[in-house]
């Protein structure tokens, strides 16, 4: 009797991909699978020999892995730009900005030796831009990075000491391989954000790099910091480990909006 069954057989050639299939994705191989996945759509593997084919397999698998890395890094980093790069960068701008520099900033060789970086300049002259640029660039590298508004950061760390998780919050900042403090000093900090600053430092001093924007220069810093003794102790961690990018000029925004005419 003839049936209208038009399903075609699982062959044991297809069984065994279905079964490799499974088990790569049960062992969370799933950049492995999607390149076994793309072999069985096309011939170009049947040119490959078996370590060929292995190799690309794990190939595949390891750049997975990295992308995926990097874009937890980015996640977690809470940037606040999501389209800053490095390359993308304008050096035509009249603001002081130079490429040479950026490019040696851009190898990362400060932050693996825990440097600090200083980025100071009026607003709109795009400090939170490259600070952002850079930080991409070490989530990149595979190192942790975390983007704070300074104010905001100290008002979170206030709450967090009225809780008692004070200690939780600071861990956080301490696992990051590079901290953006973003406009810090565009306010003088109180008693209770010079205590948190000061920990923050020293947790990170000489070993870990921080990456500071504020609008005011170096010079004033004293001054907002508001407190002598804290003052010396804060500078002296920071300073003398610092590179340093002094922006000029004009609002980058209109800069840019006076060069579309």
């Amino acid at each position: 009797m003839e049936t209208n069954d038009k399903t075609s057989p699982v062959t044991p050639e297809k069984d065994r991909n279905s079964i490799s299939l499974d088990l790569m994705h049960r062992m969370r191989l799933h950049g492995m699978a999607a390149a076994f996945t793309e072999s069985l759509q096309s011939t170009f593997a049947e040119t490959m020999t078996p370590d060929s084919f292995l190799n690309w397999l794990l190939s595949r698998e390891w750049d997975y892995r990295v992308a995926r890395n990097i874009e937890r890094l980015v996640k977690g980093a809470n940037f606040r730009y999501n389209d800053a790069s490095v390359a993308q960068i304008d050096y035509t701008l009249p603001r002081g900005l130079d490429r040479n520099q950026m490019e040696r900033l851009a190898s990362l060789d400060f932050v693996r030796k825990g440097d600090n970086l200083f980025i100071t300049g009026c607003a709109g002259t795009s400090k939170s831009y490259l600070a952002t640029a850079l930080g991409y660039e070490t989530c990149k590298a595979g190192m942790r990075v975390l983007y704070a508004n300074a104010s905001k950061l100290m008002g979170t760390l206030k709450i967090a000491k009225n809780k008692g998780t004070i200690e939780t919050e600071l861990k956080k900042l301490e696992k990051t391989q590079l901290l953006i403090l973003d406009d810090l000093f565009l306010v003088p900090l109180d008693a209770r954000e010079r205590a948190h600053l000061t920990e923050i430092i020293e947790d990170r001093h000489g070993r870990k790099s921080i990456i500071v924007t504020s609008q005011l220069p170096e010079l004033d810093w004293y001054d907002a910091i508001g407190d002598t003794t804290v003052a010396d102790a804060i500078l002296d961690r920071i300073v003398h480990t610092a590179h340093r990018i002094t922006l000029t000029g004009e609002s980058v925004r209109k800069l840019k909006a006076f060069k579309g005419r």
